[in-house]
């Protein structure tokens, strides 16, 4: 760099900016340094051009254009696929099966200007002459128009890296994908599309390529099929207040390389999330004893320290359903090779556990250490289908949990293909009437298909808590229902108010582990009697709602529903609970309202409409409305919606149904699934109504020949604030 041009870099900034001024020198000083070293590799940017050719077929066609031709297919389930560059949606790591059958009613037929469109029945397409992919409902209102992508591609040849900008409606939030957020609305700015391990070699959060984007014209889903690292950069857009000029929202997507293709849905989010299921699968179906308790130890101590931490939970009444062993327990290190001077009969050891009804789960590290490496982690070919765990059912284990090993690549093409390899081998080597269990910390679109995901302890303190939720919703989001955090010993990072809070909310995710920090933590009883005093009530609680999460899992099986749904899922057109962040639905029946600030003794709660009972006082409320209520550190507050059926456990260790009043004139029901072994899908569900008819409530199991009786019992709450048995 010259003098002049180090005045030049100093006159840029001007007076204004003149605390800038020494950045921007710095700058200037890397530029000409970078300049000096010789150019990088020549690289050609490319734009798709003007239409030139079409060519229709079921479905959509092909639009060629002067550089690039893109692929608009609108299949038989409403969803729409676009790939340019002559990609197609398959292969696909992320498809359950073969792409659907096209839409035969759907034809691809010229537009205004030029362009072309596909009009179906849920949604149109149009593609202007430049290459713009538009989305619209029905009735002509924009979702998401997507500007045609731009490669740079390298003039000695690799992959090309390539970017498309979306814009969306200045009214419309953005949800998903997963992954390290702060809330389940990403925010505003530029989140990593890629998984692999973190700088201290721990798993890092699944992301997916998943966005939701709930407006008021409607909702779509949108899966960009590229497994690439790339960025995405997110800006909401703001409304005019009436002047007319809005700010749309925007989305600016940059991948290394890969396919440009994806898939669109639209539709209410109900719709949506069972479209997407029929794409990427259906979650796979975890064993009832998965909804329990689990608990975490590395294993070190041997057979005996595990039976000392199952003891110490059944003799101080806290329920336990499993417990996962950590590298302590493996030979060296080595995954699938027990250690047998500390597990000599481990076999032994699991059928005892299960006469307790405790299972064992056994972790098992992505790379499997090779002999004749020096220890050094390698994988198997992972992609492989023909690629199968074995022996772990023969050594006692139910299900098996991954970890990431820092020191070797892992992809979240690896990671789906991991859980494949998981889940097909247990399948073969359980009971016929049992499910395996299979937990990864990340993952891939179509990772549901063969189990959940555990996200660790993730970020420390109370943002941590906030993030824990924040990542179960927007998973389930993206087609992933079966989540949840790990609750580490109180002394950690925030003291015995954080882990109380933290239990208390992992109560109601779907997947509840707690975790040991040291050789001594056997339990929540280590931290003092008022804490276990605490983690006995949300424990039992949890206990208590067994049947519901058997219940939410085989809909979401179904459904393709999220357990943990954002309070917007039932009305998204309500703006105001798109915003809500702080509380969430655990089906369609109860709102949860963790408490997530230290020395919160109440906290306030934006309830949808309707009417909602606290769960613990009975107090009826009406919504929409915001409330403040009691949150005191025994417990966090929870509504139930007047009309809602849930089965619950009843003292004698059966299925019995909780019926929260309706409102006066007013009807409700629900479903219950029972849990009956591994039958496929399940059984069938149980349909309840509920009428109410001043003090008296009705409660009527609807069959095909007619309503009739429930067969189980039935307490009805909401009546008095303390419940009646029927």
């Amino acid at each position: 760099m010259n003098g002049r041009d180090l005045v030049r870099s100093w006159w840029s900034v001007g007076v204004a900016g003149a605390a800038r001024g020494p950045r921007t020198v710095r700058a200037a000083w890397r530029r000409r340094g970078a300049d000096a070293t010789g150019p990088g590799p020549r690289v050609r940017a490319r734009v798709p051009g003007a239409v030139r050719k079409v060519e229709p077929g079921p479905g959509g066609g092909v639009i060629r254009f002067a550089r690039s031709e893109l692929r608009v297919l609108v299949a038989v389930n409403g969803a729409v696929f676009w790939g340019w560059d002559g990609a197609g949606p398959e292969p696909s790591y992320a498809l359950a099966g073969a792409c659907p059958e096209p839409d035969p009613r759907a034809e691809l037929e010229p537009d205004t200007d030029g362009g072309w469109r596909v009009v179906a029945e849920r949604v149109t397409v149009a593609v202007s002459r430049h290459g713009a992919l538009e989305v619209l409902t029905p009735g002509g209102v924009t979702l998401r128009r997507d500007l045609p992508p731009r490669w740079w591609e390298a003039e000695d040849g690799g992959p090309a890296r390539w970017m498309q900008r979306s814009e969306v409606p200045a009214d419309a939030r953005f949800f998903g994908p997963g992954g390290p957020v702060e809330g389940p609305r990403p925010r505003d700015g530029a989140h990593r599309m890629g998984n692999g391990v973190t700088g201290t070699g721990s798993a890092a959060p699944v992301t997916m390529p998943v966005q939701l984007v709930v407006a008021d014209a409607g909702t779509h889903l949108l899966f960009v099929d590229n497994p690439w690292d790339g960025t995405l950069t997110l800006r909401e857009g703001a409304e005019g207040a009436g002047s007319g000029h809005d700010r749309v929202g925007t989305s600016e997507l940059r991948m290394e390389g890969g396919p440009v293709r994806g898939w669109v849905m639209a539709g209410t989010p109900a719709r949506v999330l069972l479209t997407w299921a029929s794409l990427a699968g259906a979650p796979a179906l975890p064993p009832a004893w998965a909804f329990g308790h689990h608990h975490v130890r590395e294993g070190a101590g041997g057979e005996d320290e595990v039976r000392r931490v199952v003891a110490g939970h059944l003799e101080r009444g806290l329920p336990l359903d499993a417990v996962h062993l950590g590298d302590g327990h493996l030979d060296g290190g080595r995954a699938f090779t027990v250690d047998q001077d500390r597990f000599p009969k481990l076999p032994v050891l699991a059928d005892e556990l299960r006469r307790e009804g405790v299972r064992l789960v056994s972790v098992v590290p992505a790379a499997v250490r090779a002999e004749d490496r020096r220890g050094e982690g390698v994988f198997p070919d992972l992609p492989d289908a023909r690629v199968r765990y074995a022996g772990q059912a023969a050594r006692g284990f139910a299900g098996v949990w991954h970890t990431v090993d820092g020191s070797v690549p892992f992809g979240r093409v690896d990671a789906l293909c991991l859980g494949r390899a998981a889940h097909e081998g247990l399948r073969d080597e359980v009971p016929a009437d049992e499910r395996p269990l299979v937990l990864s910390p990340s993952g891939w679109p179509g990772s549901q298909r063969y189990g959940g995901v555990w996200s660790g302890e993730g970020a420390v303190g109370w943002p941590g808590l906030r993030a824990s939720l924040a990542r179960v919703v927007g998973l389930g989001l993206c087609g992933v229902p079966f989540s949840g955090p790990d609750v580490v010993g109180g002394g950690r990072d925030g003291g015995c108010e954080l882990y109380v809070r933290r239990l208390q909310l992992a109560a109601y995710l779907p997947l509840l582990r707690t975790g040991a920090v040291g050789p001594a933590d056997g339990g929540p009883w280590e931290h003092g009697a008022a804490v276990l005093g605490h983690a006995r009530v949300a424990l039992g609680e949890r206990r208590r709602l067994l049947p519901y999460f058997v219940t939410l899992a085989h809909l979401a099986r179904r459904t393709g529903a999220p357990m943990v749904r954002p309070v917007w899922w039932p009305a998204p057109e309500e703006r105001e609970l798109r915003d809500c962040e702080d509380a969430f639905l655990l089906g369609d029946a109860l709102l949860v309202a963790p408490v997530l600030e230290p020395g919160a003794v109440r906290r306030e709660v934006r309830l949808p409409r309707g009417r909602w009972y606290d769960t613990v006082t009975g107090r009826a409320y009406e919504g929409p409305a915001k409330v403040l209520v009691d949150a005191p550190l025994e417990r966090i507050p929870v509504f139930a919606r007047a009309g809602a059926v849930l089965p619950v456990r009843a003292e004698d260790g059966g299925t019995e149904l909780e019926v929260w009043a309706p409102a006066p004139g007013r009807s409700g029901g629900g479903l219950v699934v029972p849990e009956s072994g591994d039958d496929g899908d399940g059984p069938e569900a149980e349909r309840y109504s509920v009428t109410r008819s001043g003090p008296r409530v009705v409660v009527r199991r609807e069959t095909e020949d007619g309503a009739q009786e429930p067969s189980r019992p039935v307490r009805v709450r909401g009546l008095d604030g303390t419940g009646a048995q029927m």
